[in-house]
């Protein structure tokens, strides 16, 4: 199997199957001397791991993160960061039935079609669990980010029709709430309408908004490689997500141009250039202009339901289903963090891109030493 590389300066490569042994991440190219402890990555895997509330599936896992490689007397060393974290709570057995049917809106198909062979107990590959590695190689992405300034931050924006207010935003309520919204109220509005969809035996969908500060105008390139065409690829490939918008997103579409140009005007206490308005999300022509990078994540509601649904057997016959074990009624609060960590990979590998892209930044470089 290609495809499980990510990346162009710092490359991550995640590795291990939802009912393996264990899962993890191999980060190549991340810069030496940062400090770095177990507990930089963790406080993060903490905000994706299961069982931590009534919305998200029962299977416990700890998710302690092993840091195997890459790190000496509490810094990194330059050479590849390898993470593991270990499976602890498999039910394997949950899956037995499923090894000889399709379930919709999975990749049991498709994997089937592509490999003539698929690993059935949870998904394999193309379960959640995956995004393990995605948090733990973000999160130590997120802390070089920080030490230059840059805040990258994702929340719920909604879950299915229940959308948080943005002026009763709080940040700490991001990471205090079960639903991950910014807004306490709608919190309580979506875990009442998430039980609902769970007692009809049903799942739910919602959006995920990142918003990220801090990064300088000028990172990114204007062809094949733009910052937004990057972000998008970097969410987008997060199994859930179905749709991406930077900034004003599908809105754009039925304005004139004179409704969604954003103008320039100089910062009197700063004597920079800024925007009035912010419709582009952040990004022009492909090139981050240093305003805030505004990113939204559409996530499809969870394919596993526990209702009847109909589907067709490996013997090619119609049959009906129902899908027992352990499962999210809704993934969107558990993948907040992972857009974070997709963001914080894609900035951070186009900034250090943009190290290279003048002249003179390469000189100030050399010629400083």
């Amino acid at each position: 199997m290609s495809g499980s590389t990510f990346g162009k300066n710092i490359k991550i490569t995640t590795w291990g199957e939802s009912h393996g042994e264990a899962l993890g991440v191999v980060i190549d190219g991340f810069p030496a001397g940062m400090e770095l402890c177990g507990e930089d990555i963790q406080k993060f895997l903490d905000r994706r791991k299961p069982g931590t509330s009534s919305a998200t599936t029962s299977r416990k896992e700890d998710d302690k993160v092993e840091i195997l490689s890459g790190v000496f007397e509490g810094k990194t060393t330059g050479t590849p960061i390898s993470l593991l974290v270990r499976n602890t709570n498999q039910h394997s057995g949950d899956y037995s039935d499923i090894a000889s049917y399709y379930r919709p809106g999975h990749a049991d198909y498709t994997f089937d079609e592509k490999y003539g062979f698929r690993d059935y107990r949870g998904g394999g590959r193309s379960s959640g669990r995956e995004t393990i590695g995605r948090v733990a190689a973000g999160a130590i992405c997120m802390k070089l980010l920080s030490e230059m300034g840059v805040d990258v931050m994702a929340y719920t924006k909604s879950i299915g029709p229940i959308e948080a207010d943005m002026a009763k935003f709080e940040r700490n309520s991001i990471y205090e709430s079960p639903s991950a919204m910014p807004d306490r109220e709608a919190d309580k509005k979506a875990m009442d309408y998430i039980m609902k969809c769970r007692e009809e035996q049903d799942s739910v969908g919602g959006v995920i908004e990142c918003r990220i500060n801090g990064v300088p105008a000028g990172i990114g390139d204007p062809v094949f490689d733009k910052l937004d065409a990057a972000l998008s690829l970097a969410v987008m490939s997060v199994g859930a997500v179905k749709a991406i918008e930077i900034g004003d997103g599908v809105l754009v579409s039925g304005r004139k141009g004179s409704e969604n140009n954003d103008s320039f005007a100089i910062d009197d206490s700063t004597g920079k250039v800024v925007k009035k308005t912010n419709h582009a999300g952040g990004i022009l022509g492909g090139i981050s202009d240093g305003s805030e990078i505004v990113l939204r994540a559409h996530v499809k509601p969870t394919p596993s339901i526990a209702r009847s649904q109909s589907t067709v057997n490996k013997d090619n016959e119609n049959i009906e289903i129902n899908i027992h074990g352990r499962h999210d009624p809704v993934v969107v609060p558990r993948a907040v963090v992972v857009v974070e960590a997709m963001c914080a990979i894609t900035v951070l590998d186009q900034m250090i891109s943009n190290m290279s892209s003048r002249s003179d930044y390469i000189k100030q470089f050399y010629l400083q030493k």
